[in-house]
């Protein structure tokens, strides 16, 4: 712990980070952002679905989101594949980052989840996501949920 009595906290932020207009205008330490994909253009772009209607519906009050990966391989129904339809593969999805966000206790901005899909006429296998809390877009900080593949950042 710093113990200088004559070190003001706010000029210290503003020799790392630059003064507050810097910042509003994305200049840092680092310099100005080169390029940024915001969290809007990749649901334009069909790369994040969001999926807040049903969320709500699960009782989770942040907007979700869930990577193109996982609604691909575990939302949409297979061909040929019986019993199974979007809606219901959707909610399991969101119903399972529920349960796996209620379980952390609020300690972490990121959890594993865990559920069972049938992508196949035969037994559902098990598969790992990750629901990571952060967020809703570089311009919004409001919370924001997304759940992805385990390899996907």
């Amino acid at each position: 712990m710093n113990t200088d009595q004559n070190l003001d906290p706010q000029e210290a932020l503003a020799a790392v980070f630059g003064e507050p207009k810097q910042v509003a205008d994305g200049i840092t330490a680092f310099g100005p952002v080169i390029y940024a994909y915001t969290r809007k253009q990749a649901v334009a772009d069909g790369v994040q679905v969001d999926v807040t209607k049903t969320a709500k519906e699960a009782g989770i009050k942040f907007p979700m989101f869930l990577t193109r990966a996982v609604y691909d391989t575990y939302v949409t129904v297979p061909p040929d594949v019986t019993g199974q339809d979007e809606a219901g593969r959707l909610w399991d999805v969101v119903w399972m980052a529920r349960f796996a966000i209620l379980r952390a206790h609020g300690h972490t901005d990121r959890c594993p989840v865990a559920l069972y899909v049938r992508n196949d006429n035969r037994a559902a296998k098990l598969v790992k996501l990750i629901a990571q809390c952060g967020p809703l877009d570089m311009d919004d900080p409001q919370p924001a949920i997304t759940v992805m593949m385990p390899d996907e950042d």
